[in-house]
């Protein structure tokens, strides 16, 4: 779950120095002062290896730079809406307890355990500790992989996994919920009795896990987490922004409705209102406990979908999908409009053609500036008017 998370930040380039066994040595020698057994790094020793094929992926990772329609489109068919609900049913006592304990309703786990693995059927098929090793030698996000290698190294001496059975994804993430080592070993939770915490294989494990992260997260129990609405044409648009919060009442007067067109409900926490695909798209109030999907994933596209994933298993009708033909940039155009930002003195760190939330927030900026509707969305006519310098 880190790697959407690492993912939304570009870096700049780097340079890998050094042989890998040079650096593997160094690294086996710190983990044995962090007191790390010889015995754990011997039975990690036939996957720490280098594998180029985990840089060429990390350095061409393309998938958060989908439009959020086009994105839960392709994560969100409706076979898996399907095995959700069916999810649900089949582990209710799970998800009551989970809700009990935690105060995190079980749609919500739901939606993030059939978009990180497809509930256990799509874990990954390269080994952990081999991109963990591989990564952490990189240049580029070393500190951070390192740290999870040696979290790895722990995890097989406390006896959650054995080495051979280490596999997830390309990054290194592992179960049926996409943790990370140092994420596995922080809050994974032992949950259905058996003296192991297994998120490969333990639903019970995999429920209640999820369940305990989401509430370090910062989830709030018994409140919203995402709700569709309708949204005048009038409505003052730069106020359509994360980082803006109103009550209910507030949004009320400006004309916003449910999406059936019924008032909004009276009360409950301050809301934003976020329009992943601008003023013609569909639109949503979200929560504080929107936050806590942020922090899981800092894509906002996957934030979206998997928020909007738990709307449905809760019950909700498909969402409306706005006017037709919403233009959507290219990953390229994307990145051009990132560097034309940067350049107009607008700081969205280094391009690279992912909108998130700090380029949209500069896209906003730009829009006040030139006159047009401040969606934060960025349209070719955004990028031609910035193209033009004016």
């Amino acid at each position: 779950m880190v790697l959407g998370a690492t993912a939304a930040v570009a870096e700049a380039p780097c340079r890998t120095t050094g042989s890998f066994e040079s650096w593997l040595e160094r690294f086996k020698q710190e983990a044995v002062q962090q007191g790390i057994s010889r015995n754990a790094i011997a039975a990690a020793a036939p996957y720490l290896v280098y594998d180029q094929r985990i840089v060429n992926i990390d350095r061409g990772q393309k998938f958060f730079a989908q439009s959020f329609l086009q994105f839960s489109d392709k994560m969100l068919p409706a076979y898996r809406l399907q095995k959700g609900t069916e999810q649900l049913g089949k582990h209710a006592a799970l998800f009551a307890r989970a809700e009990k304990q935690y105060g995190v309703p079980g749609p919500v786990i739901v939606a993030f355990w059939g978009l990180e693995s497809d509930f256990g059927v799509a874990m990954g098929k390269d080994h952990a500790i081999r991109s963990l090793a591989t990564l952490a030698y990189d240049c580029r996000r070393s500190e951070m992989f390192r740290g999870h290698l040696f979290d790895a190294l722990r995890m097989i001496e406390r006896g959650d996994l054995q080495p051979a059975e280490m596999v997830g994804s390309w990054a290194g993430e592992l179960g049926q919920t996409q943790m990370m080592p140092s994420e596995y070993m922080k809050h994974a939770i032992d949950w259905d009795g058996d003296g192991h915490r297994n998120l490969l294989k333990s639903p019970a494990d995999v429920i209640g896990s999820s369940a305990s992260y989401l509430q370090e997260l910062g989830w709030r129990r018994g409140e919203p987490w995402m709700r569709e609405v309708r949204v005048p044409a009038s409505m003052p648009w730069d106020q359509a922004d994360l980082a803006i919060q109103h009550p209910h009442a507030k949004w009320a007067e400006w004309g916003v409705t449910l999406r059936d067109g019924k008032a909004l409900p009276n009360g409950g926490p301050p809301a934003s209102l976020l329009l992943p695909m601008g003023r013609l798209g569909p639109a949503f109030l979200v929560y504080p406990n929107f936050q806590a999907y942020l922090k899981w994933n800092a894509s906002l596209v996957y934030a979206t979908t998997a928020a909007y994933y738990a709307t449905r298993v809760a019950g909700a009708p498909p969402m409306s999908r706005g006017a037709p033909g919403i233009p959507v940039l290219s990953q390229d155009e994307g990145k051009e409009l990132q560097q034309l930002l940067n350049r107009a003195g607008w700081d969205v760190g280094v391009p690279d053609g992912k909108i998130g939330a700090g380029t949209r927030t500069a896209i906003k900026q730009a829009q006040m500036k030139l006159g047009l509707p401040a969606d934060s969305y960025p349209t070719p006519e955004l990028l031609a008017r910035l193209r033009a310098g004016r």
